[in-house]
């Protein structure tokens, strides 16, 4: 972030405040923005998904970075909670093998990365791959 530029406010559990906007610069303002460890972790994640998606397309609505392909059809989100990074897979409950945490929606499957955690890049990788052949979520 720019050294004149103001500190985003960080909402309940630290999820940090930035504005609505569709491409790469607001995602990389959320991610530059993202509280301690967690910045690591969003860097490692946005980098991850551009590997398995050359060209995905991105968006931050809702104070959380959306990841999608076609037009504006987004099959993964990401924020920060106190503790933990969540990724939301839209359509988590289709993908193999479903991600580890379940949700009150029926499709939509979650994934904790909290401090220190390791992420399993090929199993990650395998299942942004796999999201992003799904129908995605016209959000």
């Amino acid at each position: 972030m720019a050294e004149d530029a103001p500190e985003p406010k960080l909402l309940s559990g630290g999820n940090p405040q930035v504005a609505k906007g569709y491409g790469d610069a607001p995602v990389q303002a959320y991610i530059a923005a993202m509280p301690g460890w967690k910045r690591d972790v969003g860097r490692r994640l946005d980098a991850l998904i551009e590997k398995a998606v050359p060209g995905v397309g991105k968006a931050v609505k809702w104070n959380s970075p959306f990841y999608g392909v076609g037009e504006k059809s987004w099959f993964l989100a990401i924020h920060c909670y106190a503790k933990y990074v969540r990724v939301a897979f839209f359509r988590g409950a289709a993908l193999d093998p479903v991600p580890p945490v379940s949700s009150k929606q029926e499709n939509v499957r979650y994934f904790h990365i909290h401090e220190d955690d390791p992420i399993d890049e090929a199993r990650f990788i395998d299942w942004v791959r796999q999201a992003s052949q799904l129908p995605g979520e016209h959000l």
